[in-house]
């Protein structure tokens, strides 16, 4: 049995989430937490929160054990784009993407 958790169209580049998930994918729940609790990036929010939503989810909808459970997928996907535009000089525009990310947690059960 596994529960996922998804947090679409989150304001971040996926590279920039991707760095804090290498940091827990494989990792038991309890541990990732801490984890992330002492990560210093602006990601490690992101994911917590996701993080605690895949946890409840398990727990709540398929009444797994949260102490066996361990982050058995972790991956963040491109979202879309929002482009802008910001003057320069001699009337040229410059473009600045701000990118998105869906951000997906899958927990399973130690066997």
């Amino acid at each position: 049995m596994e529960a996922k958790a998804i947090a679409k169209y989150v304001r971040m580049s996926s590279m920039k989430i991707g760095i804090v998930l290498d940091l827990i994918r494989g990792k038991n729940v309890n541990e990732a937490f801490a984890i992330l609790q002492y990560t210093p990036k602006d990601a490690a929010v992101v994911v917590n929160k996701v993080l605690k939503s895949a946890v409840a989810n398990a727990e709540n909808n398929l009444n797994l054990d949260t102490n066996r459970l361990y982050v058995a997928e972790a991956y963040a996907c491109e979202g879309p784009i929002l482009k802008r535009f910001q003057p320069h000089a001699q009337g040229r525009a410059f473009r600045i993407n701000k990118r998105t990310s869906h951000v997906t947690l899958v927990v399973k059960e130690r066997a």
